[in-house]
């Protein structure tokens, strides 16, 4: 990991990419927090399928954000957190995801890391306690809090904002060097 040098056009794009991703999570926030308290609640449903879609056309510029969870999460309430007494879009560990994400590619504007093995590495550290998470809870070994939701959540978010800002810089450099041997 190295420090970035001071702001350049190289990280136009990251910081692009981390204000479309930071505008999303805020709004994650600011909806349940801007809906009457306790109006918004037990909307589980299937991930993929829009379950509460009538609901949220009531909502006004909210209802998108919510019509996102309904599409992307299964938004069950006891795995959800609330705000202002109203279940938040996504659920805790989705939320934590999107988060981290933010969080990830943020960091991405001060340091460049370079793609190698250890990165690989790194990464797939970071999915083991998700992945133990998900197989324990799937074969009825326990049931995780929102609290274990949100932290291994947050680590493959940050992981994951992280490899999009590799993904970022790699391709750029591909580009450069594609038109350095053009000319």
């Amino acid at each position: 990991m190295e420090k970035r040098e001071k702001f350049s056009r190289a990280t136009i794009p990251i910081i692009i990419i981390f204000l479309i991703f930071l505008i999303f999570t805020l709004v994650q926030f600011i909806a349940p927090l801007s809906l009457p308290s306790a109006s918004v609640s037990d909307l589980d449903g299937f991930v993929g399928v829009e379950n509460n879609k009538d609901e949220f056309e009531d909502m006004g510029v909210w209802g998108f954000i919510y019509s996102c969870g309904d599409s992307l999460c299964h938004q069950k309430a006891d795995r959800s957190l609330f705000i202002n007494e109203n279940q938040m879009p996504f659920c805790a560990r989705c939320t934590a995801i999107w988060l981290g994400i933010t969080i990830g590619i943020g960091l991405m504007i001060f340091y460049k890391i370079p793609l190698n093995n250890k990165f690989l590495i790194v990464i797939l550290i970071g999915l083991a306690p998700i992945g133990i998470d998900g197989v324990g809870q799937l074969l009825n070994f326990w049931e995780s809090t929102n609290f274990t939701r949100v932290i291994t959540g947050l680590l493959i978010g940050i992981i994951c904002g992280i490899a999009l800002g590799i993904i970022v810089d790699e391709l750029r450099d591909i580009s450069s060097l594609i038109k350095t041997k053009t000319k």
